[in-house]
């Protein structure tokens, strides 16, 4: 048959990574190949691509209209990112079955480039949800006289790159929370919360490390626990479908009454998820830590602390400071510092700087070593003035004393 002459029609990407996988990010040039075998010479009119990208949300909701009747409404929405066409072969119209204009190809496999920029603004990262997807796809037609179009889709990914190096996300996000329990005319004393974690951004793989002090004052057995939830938040026509999914979670050991439980950065892995959509207008995916205590027969009490799930690590310098802030972090209690009675005073500036050293090291720009050499001249400057100037004088007399009250009531168990 005639028909059997067009073998395969198949779709490849110049891929930019090792991995061999096709993703891109806006800005990109997406570029690739469409291979065309035939058994034998054909004639065609025209060969496409069609590139495309765009969010859509669709979900249905059941109405009544009456004691008797009832409706089901759709809700849907779509975002277009880029639409862009292309003719690798022939000629625009395909609706006719004229022979004019038509190519012969020859018997065997043919390869034809395309390529296209994406975008500069910014695009969604590809995503499948329950009720939407954002998704990026190049389609090739082929085109004959008298014959239906041979058609193959092929998709590819696109990150939006979520840097976590940025301050916003390198703060460190915490609460505190407190719960008292009452049955009946009796009330028993507060279970309280507090939990703390490093800062907000986070790539997949990556630990958390979840600083938290559990108090438990009520007459009940609680259990602390921690997981990380994923929100799908699909918006169209005024409405908002949500989807909440577990993502990671663990336990803590049971508290019985009067006893407190801390966690010195008890860790919880992040698995393989995608990254925060957060610039999308019709499609939102958020993460958060809910560190919780679970208590039987009464709400549970929670803390949500915000979290971005990125594309681009921490840069070695940043996960140092991550590091050496999470090792005073475990030696040291942040939620109830203790110190001692009586501190030991530092040394004084001229027994760590002596006058020779501070007048060496005031020394031109051209005495300075290739370090700061490099740097901007307003910032060596700066850092010239501050670097060796003595420190505040050192007092063991707060001069301005706390003068608020704990007014919480106390456990039992102290």
């Amino acid at each position: 048959m005639v028909l059997g002459k067009v073998k395969s029609l198949t779709i490849s990407f110049d891929c930019l990574n090792d991995s061999n996988v096709p993703v891109y990010s806006s800005g990109d040039t997406v570029s690739g190949r469409v291979s065309l075998e035939v058994t034998g010479e054909i004639r065609v009119k025209s060969l496409k691509i069609h590139a495309r990208g765009h969010a859509k949300v669709r979900w249905t909701e059941s109405r009544n209209a009456g004691s008797n009747t009832a409706y089901t409404q759709n809700y849907t929405e779509e975002v277009e990112y880029f639409n862009h066409k292309d003719i690798l072969i022939g000629h625009e119209r395909d609706d006719d079955n004229s022979e004019e204009g038509l190519h012969t190809i020859l018997s065997g496999r043919h390869e034809y480039a395309f390529s296209f920029e994406l975008p500069q603004t910014p695009l969604a990262t590809s995503f499948e949800g329950r009720h939407g997807s954002v998704r990026y796809w190049v389609k090739a037609e082929l085109h004959r006289p008298w014959f239906l179009p041979v058609k193959l889709k092929k998709e590819f990914t696109v990150f939006e790159h979520i840097d976590i190096n940025t301050p916003s996300l390198l703060s460190p996000q915490a609460g505190t929370k407190e719960k008292t329990l009452c049955c009946w005319f009796c009330t028993s004393g507060p279970i309280s919360l507090s939990a703390k974690i490093e800062r907000k951004g986070y790539t997949p793989g990556e630990s958390i490390q979840i600083f938290a002090e559990i108090e438990n004052c009520s007459s009940r057995v609680v259990v602390p626990k921690a997981a990380i939830y994923q929100t799908q938040a699909f918006y169209a026509k005024g409405k908002m479908k949500e989807v909440k999914q577990l993502v990671a979670n663990l336990r803590g050991e049971s508290l019985s009454s009067g006893k407190t439980e801390t966690w010195n950065g008890k860790q919880l892995k992040i698995p393989p998820v995608s990254p925060s959509i957060l610039d999308c207008s019709i499609i939102r995916v958020e993460y958060s830590l809910m560190v919780y205590v679970d208590i039987p027969g009464a709400m549970d009490l929670f803390l949500n602390l915000p979290l971005v799930i990125g594309t681009i690590p921490l840069h070695p310098f940043g996960s140092r400071t991550s590091s050496v802030s999470s090792q005073c972090s475990m030696n040291m209690n942040w939620l109830g510092l203790t110190l001692p009675e009586r501190p030991e005073a530092p040394p004084s500036y001229a027994e760590v700087v002596t006058e020779e050293q501070r007048q060496s090291n005031l020394a031109p720009l051209g005495a300075c070593d290739d370090f700061e050499r490099a740097l901007p001249g307003p910032l060596f400057a700066y850092i010239q003035e501050f670097r060796f100037l003595p420190p505040p004088l050192y007092s063991e007399i707060d001069p301005n004393p706390d003068q608020t009250t704990d007014d919480r009531p106390s456990c039992p168990s102290r």
